[in-house]
């Protein structure tokens, strides 16, 4: 693997780029990061000084042995950087959210195929190890027919964090544009496109500027798949809830890659991404006239997983997991549910 090592660059070292990316593409085998784009700074050189940092994207570029570039940027620069190194002949991964609008996304999308170049978007969490226990006991069936999921991102900062710029105005800023893009594939991941989006995106924190809070529905028929978040729950409440004609289930707490990275932690080892037992989910089934309870343990989550797919599909190995019209749909729901609240209906998706 390591003779068909591809060269990486990494646009911007704040913490998207240095929790998220960076770490986890070193870790993976066949991938080698070279080149840090820091406009400012010298974060990047002390944590990774054996890394060439490079000030401008034009000075990254230069480098032809580049052959993937990975945007973690301030949202409204994805459309524009994504653009530039496409049309530089590289491959592209663009940090979520894809773009700040449908119309960006889908030139996006035009350009990579007109370039023949892979694009793709940052979904890690569809390698989430409570997710994948999801999508797993989905495919096998124990819940008869799903009539309700839900999916919840809750926090408690009171507090607004000055300078942050997720919370200034500005397209693509907002906890619906961050959270949101997680939420959106995994329910699309399982389910496939909705027949009609309802939702209420607001802003619920004094002094917020942009929304920090979101009810989103998505219908099917038959299914209702509910997307909520909010920075007000001192209480936290379950991140997963299914419920079937044959059982549900209940699953606490979010998966444990994200804390690991934020302190520091390289992925990978045996004990990468597992859970404690305490934090598996509960699976209740109906059973005659009886329910039954048991503990299910969550699969490990590795974020790899999503580098080494885009690897081997570069190699021509595998076909690319987080595809480009996956993407698309993504954004598509992202505005729709904009449009829902902004006038208080529902919202057809096609």
């Amino acid at each position: 693997m390591e003779t068909q090592a591809i060269n990486v660059g990494l646009l911007g070292f704040g913490f998207a780029g240095r929790t998220f990316h960076a770490p986890v593409i070193r870790a993976v085998a066949g991938l080698r990061l070279t080149t840090i784009l820091q406009r400012r700074g010298d974060d990047a050189a002390k944590a990774y000084p054996e890394i060439r940092v490079a000030r401008t994207l034009e000075e990254l570029l230069a480098s032809d042995s580049i052959q993937l570039v990975v945007i973690a940027t301030p949202n409204a620069s994805h459309f524009d950087l994504a653009r530039q190194c496409l049309l530089a002949g590289r491959h592209v991964v663009v940090d979520k959210p894809f773009a700040t609008t449908y119309a960006e996304a889908a030139e996006l999308v035009a350009l990579a195929e007109q370039c023949g170049r892979l694009l793709s978007v940052y979904q890690s969490r569809r390698f989430d190890g409570d997710f994948k226990t999801v999508r797993n006991l989905i495919a096998s069936e124990v819940f008869g027919r799903i009539v309700l999921f839900e999916s919840h991102y809750d926090r408690y900062r009171l507090q607004l964090r000055p300078g942050a710029w997720r919370e200034q105005a500005g397209a693509g800023n907002g906890v619906w544009f961050d959270l949101g893009p997680h939420l959106i594939d995994q329910a699309l991941t399982l389910f496939g496109q909705p027949e009609a989006v309802c939702a209420d995106v607001r802003i619920e924190r004094d002094g917020a500027v942009v929304d920090d809070a979101f009810d989103v529905t998505l219908l099917y028929p038959r299914l209702r798949v509910q997307l909520r978040g909010t920075m007000l729950a001192s209480t936290l409440g379950p991140h997963f809830v299914i419920h079937g004609t044959k059982g549900s289930y209940v699953k606490y707490g979010l998966d444990p890659q994200e804390n690991a990275l934020k302190q520091g932690a390289i992925p990978g080892g045996p004990a990468w991404g597992k859970e404690p037992q305490e934090a598996w989910g509960t699976l209740s089934q109906v059973e005659g006239d009886k329910i039954t309870e048991r503990p299910i343990p969550t699969e490990p989550g590795d974020y790899r997983g999503y580098y080494e797919n885009v690897r081997d599909a570069i190699l021509g190995k595998t076909a690319l997991a987080v595809t480009p019209q996956a993407a698309l749909s993504v954004m598509r729901v992202l505005e729709l549910a904009q449009q829902s609240s902004r006038e208080r209906r529902v919202i057809q998706y096609t």
